[in-house]
């Protein structure tokens, strides 16, 4: 076989290139052709190569002589044809063409006479001095222009000067879809709601034989995590047609016209593949009530939407193409959205229920591999008012728990760490206490505890711990509801404001002092006690009347108006109120915890050496203390008298 070394130079050298670049002759003979896939640097890299091996590959061997030499050969006869330049002489010797020779020109006003004396043929040569400096200006410009080309390339289309006016929605196909109802879970009326979207979709002719209207638009109302862009796309996938999405904030620019460019093409590009469906997520973003600029002006964000406004009004429903759109703010949104004819329907997607969270646990618990005696029924139990979104991620935090242990399945103390991790933050063992803040702390819980597990309208106990979590959390008692509660009464209320005062009862009691611990606890009882008082009409000396208006946007489109609606006086009236029902409720957990000093003491304690305690245990220690004071109450008989 012949070495590589017989080849020419070009040859290696071409060979050389095809493996820097991954270009394989024998490979391409049996495989298809696929993209090359060259970076920047590789093509500066090529030039830098190409500019060196130019003038060796492809020039003749040339010698560099003295302009002394050069003299010394017209001087010896062997000098053959020259061609003076402005700045250097080349010539060749006499007799051997192959040999070449050049000399830097020097001021020599001899030199003429002398090649003419000793018959040396010479010419000059003219340098096209245009052609020069043209070549010195294209020549970056072109590679400035490649590599420009290979930036946009690699940006992908859509992105030049004159795309600016195109749509960023993402384009997903039919088969690209592969969410279904199945995926969905805990919000079934929302569910039975857009499944009458599908069979407009699907069947359109069974409604409009009745001469009814397919909707035009659907919005998706919900707190965040709920589920809205999910069940978004369960529509497009159960109806098997294209789904666009797209962000409220991408119509948006600082460019004026371009967010209403995008809203054209976006209604253009739905109409060319109906039937469809377009989402656009996050609505209040451009959709927000105009007239609340207090600056005043025409904006873009007001154009956009006028746009929108528009085009809504101008397709038809015959064609196929369904607006969803989905926000968690919709007392901002202008009312000409809101109308009949634009987006006629709107569909709450609420908080799952108990059965709802319970549903969403074993969807999401599909992939993970559960122990047998995990409780996907208590765990919902445990997790009242979360959304599907924390609820996959309580899941994933408990697989990587019990992942990083190294178990085989999940088992239920990684769900428990999972939900204290969600709900109080990360834990933070290292965080050094002294024994004062950490006796303050664990009679601070204590409180809460004994309080929660004594009064008759409180969540029961779940766990106590004086474990820091998160950032400012220095301990936490965990309650459990039984069950999902959509009203308050007054006796539940004074209950959880008894629950709130606790821990700061518990310091007074003990330590006959107060600390800062108690800040959350106290702002959050006000706010009760003050709801109680200026919202509910649970006072009895202010009566029946609601003095707190509900909460508007800053700027209200239909103008401004002062926030409180009562007099000075009847201020003053609402916080004697809210300061009498807090020191009542003050006054009764002083009782509460009088009464169960020992077991206030013993917790505590149980708490200093443990960190963490169940809240079995704390009934336990409760059941008992009561039955001691009964004891008390009531000794035992001695039986008859002998006289008897």
């Amino acid at each position: 076989m012949a070495s590589n070394d017989n080849k020419d130079p070009i040859s290696n050298l071409s060979e050389k290139l095809r493996v820097f670049f991954g270009i394989n002759d024998e490979k391409n003979k049996t495989e298809p052709p696929v993209k090359a896939r060259f970076k920047v640097w590789h093509i500066i890299l090529a030039a830098l190569i190409f500019s060196y091996l130019w003038p060796l590959l492809f020039s003749s061997k040339t010698e560099t002589i003295s302009y002394s030499q050069f003299k010394q050969y017209i001087d010896q006869g062997i000098a053959g044809e020259l061609v003076i330049g402005p700045d250097n002489i080349k010539g060749i010797l006499a007799g051997t063409p192959d040999k070449a020779f050049t000399t830097v020109r020097v001021t020599d006003p001899d030199l003429v006479k002398d090649l003419s004396e000793r018959n040396v043929g010479y010419a000059g040569r003219y340098e096209n001095k245009f052609l020069v400096t043209l070549l010195s200006w294209v020549l970056p410009l072109g590679f400035f222009y490649l590599i420009w080309r290979f930036a946009m390339n690699k940006m992908g289309a859509g992105t030049g000067v004159m795309s600016f006016g195109k749509s960023k929605a993402k384009i997903f196909a039919e088969s690209d879809t592969k969410v279904s109802f199945a995926d969905v879970a805990g919000i079934d009326e929302a569910r039975e709601e857009l499944e009458e979207v599908v069979d407009f979709l699907k069947t359109p002719e069974k409604f409009q034989k009745l001469g009814g209207r397919i909707p035009k638009g659907v919005l998706l109302v919900g707190p965040p995590g709920t589920g809205k862009t999910l069940l978004a796309r369960a529509v497009a996938g159960e109806a098997k047609v294209p789904f666009f999405s797209i962000s409220g904030s991408e119509f948006v620019e600082m460019f004026v016209g371009v967010g209403a460019a995008r809203v054209r093409d976006l209604f253009s590009q739905a109409a060319a593949q109906a039937p469809c469906i377009i989402f656009i997520d996050e609505l209040d973003a451009l959709g927000k009530a105009r007239g609340m600029n207090v600056m005043g002006g025409h904006d873009e964000r007001e154009q956009t939407l006028n746009q929108l406004l528009v085009e809504m009004d101008g397709f038809e429903t015959n064609k196929g193409v369904i607006l969803m759109a989905a926000t968690n703010r919709p007392e901002i949104l202008d009312p000409a959205l809101m109308r009949p004819g634009r987006l006629d329907r709107q569909v709450l997607v609420d908080r799952p229920d108990i059965n709802g969270r319970e549903a969403i646990l074993k969807i999401h618990s599909r992939d993970v591999t559960l122990g047998p005696e995990v409780d996907l029924r208590g765990i919902a139990g445990r997790t009242p008012g979360f959304v599907g979104a924390d609820l996959a991620n309580i899941i994933n935090e408990a697989a990587l728990l019990a992942a990083r242990n190294d178990k085989e399945t999940i088992r239920p103390a990684d769900f428990d760490e999972a939900i204290d991790r969600v709900v109080g933050g990360l834990q933070k063992k290292n965080r050094v206490m002294n024994a004062m803040e950490k006796e303050i702390v664990a009679f601070h819980e204590s409180g809460h505890a004994i309080v929660a597990e004594s009064v008759d309208h409180a969540d029961p106990v779940h766990k106590i711990s004086i474990i820091p979590r998160g950032i400012a959390a220095l301990g936490y008692t965990q309650q459990q509801p039984t069950e999902d509660r959509y009203l308050m009464t007054r006796s539940e209320l004074t209950d959880r404001l008894a629950v709130f005062l606790g821990g700061r009862v518990a310091e007074e009691l003990v330590f006959d002092e107060i600390s800062t611990g108690a800040q959350n606890d106290l702002q959050r009882a006000s706010d009760m006690a003050r709801a109680m008082v200026a919202e509910y009409g649970m006072s009895e000396s202010l009566g029946l009347v609601s003095y707190e208006r509900p909460r508007r946007p800053m700027f209200p489109p239909d103008g401004f108006s002062s926030g409180k609606q009562y007099s000075e006086a009847k201020a003053a009236q609402i916080d004697d109120e809210v300061s009498r029902i807090m020191e009542e409720a003050h006054q009764r957990v002083r009782r509460i915890l009088s009464e169960r000093r020992t077991v206030l003491d013993d917790l505590a304690r149980l708490l200093s050496q443990k960190e963490s305690v169940q809240g079995e245990e704390l009934r336990q220690m409760l059941a008992a203390a009561v039955g001691k004071r009964a004891a008390a109450a009531d000794p035992p008989s001695m039986g008859m008298t002998a006289a008897n």
